[in-house]
């Protein structure tokens, strides 16, 4: 196999933020590569987010990834809150304008976007391994990777780290350039996969004295389901039984509803944490998505987020190929970071008024009873909610 040595983009991370970055820049003309660690096994069952804000659905269409998520994925126009025994369903497109999300895994994403790479896009290397990233603040940088047991370099012009947070991009920002906001919450995710048509047609939010549980779905006969538990949860301790039980215990509600029960094909504990890195950008190393910024998935933001940044990073570069002009590439840090920072909040807002926390005292939950009814109630907090639910125009 030939090794690319030079390239105008080197990205680090076939994950869908460094698979749909490369597919926008191939259909701008820009060539690049494509590192990516894992197998193609690998990266095509990695089970993550499955809620695509309309913003992400558009760009996906757009280049040209959208014809299996419109066959197969699931519009919708609406989510549910529960608490108190009582469900306040928010209609997204009424309070937003029009707007509406899709659920359609993120694996299928990277299914599609992989094909499409291999089809007709720029160099994919699976098996990859990118070792170090070196000559950030030069006019060449280059990524040192192993492939096949062979170590080589690529230089680029520019290199982008779709990494995640461990990845060696976000390392070779020097530790005086940058800085780390973070935040670890007293809670995990034990997330399941159950071979049962979902038990609500949209996803149900259930706030309770038990915690916190999530009711949501891959297909029409898959259902992607949620229960907060105590960090250092080990799933071996949640028979499915108790999983099924406890679901129905946070959602009951004052109608006639319990979840259908089906078996579980997957448990995984999930920790919750928030992170933001500043600058996205030091010389002609940038970041995106996880690289840059993780947020917990109550607010179904991750996936969407990284896609807002491939989208305004690929603008930049278009802008410097089509005219010279780095003036989208300079603002480019900050124009994310706004949208991120936005999107993190919202998250964090999701997650403490939805989940009880270990030291939780009376008048917490009361606070958080308070708020919830405050959406039922008001149409400003309930549109407020679903517009960035559903997600903020690009910017």
């Amino acid at each position: 196999m030939t090794h690319p040595r030079h390239t105008t983009v080197g990205i680090i991370g076939g994950g869908p933020a460094g698979l749909l970055l490369a597919r926008l820049l191939h259909r701008s003309g820009i060539d690049c590569v494509v590192l990516e660690s894992r197998d193609r096994a690998y990266v095509e069952r990695r089970q993550r987010a499955g809620i695509l804000e309309q913003g992400t659905v558009e760009v996906l269409r757009a280049c040209g990834a959208g014809e299996r998520m419109d066959r197969e994925g699931l519009v919708h126009d609406g989510i549910e809150l529960r608490w108190n025994r009582r469900a306040h369903r928010l209609d997204l497109p009424a309070l937003t304008g029009g707007r509406r999300v899709m659920v359609y895994a993120q694996t299928e994403v990277v299914k599609d976007l992989i094909a499409l790479q291999l089809a007709d896009g720029a160099p994919l290397l699976f098996g990859a391994q990118a070792l170090a990233v070196t000559g950030a603040d030069t006019g060449r940088p280059g990524i040192r990777y192993r492939h096949r047991g062979r170590e080589q370099t690529l230089t680029c012009d520019y290199v982008v780290g779709c990494d995640g947070f461990h990845g060696v991009a976000r390392q070779a920002l020097p530790e005086s350039a940058r800085r780390t906001y973070t935040r670890s919450y007293p809670y995990s995710w034990l997330g399941v996969l159950a071979e049962v048509p979902p038990s609500h047609d949209e996803l149900v939010y259930a706030h309770s004295a038990r915690g916190f549980a999530l009711f949501s779905m891959r297909t029409p006969t898959v259902s992607r389901l949620y229960l907060q538990v105590p960090n250092g949860t080990d799933p071996a301790d949640w028979p499915d039984d108790r999983i099924w039980d406890e679901l129905e215990a946070r959602g009951a509600v004052d109608t006639p509803w319990k979840p259908a029960r089906g078996r579980l094909t997957a448990k995984a504990v999930l920790p919750m944490r928030s992170s933001v890195t500043e600058p996205m950008r030091y010389g002609r190393v940038l970041l995106a998505g996880d690289a840059a910024h993780i947020v917990p998935p109550t607010g179904a933001k991750g996936l969407n987020l990284a896609v807002a940044d491939v989208t305004v990073l690929a603008r930049a570069l278009d802008q410097l190929h089509r005219t010279g002009s780095t003036e989208l590439l300079d603002a480019y840090s900050d124009t994310c970071l706004r949208r991120v920072w936005r999107a993190e909040h919202f998250s964090y807002f999701m997650t403490t008024a939805l989940h009880t926390a270990p030291d939780q005292s009376p008048f917490d939950t009361r606070l958080q009873l308070a708020q919830l009814d405050r959406i039922a109630g008001s149409p400003h907090a309930a549109a407020e909610l679903a517009e960035n639910y559903a997600g903020l125009p690009l910017p």
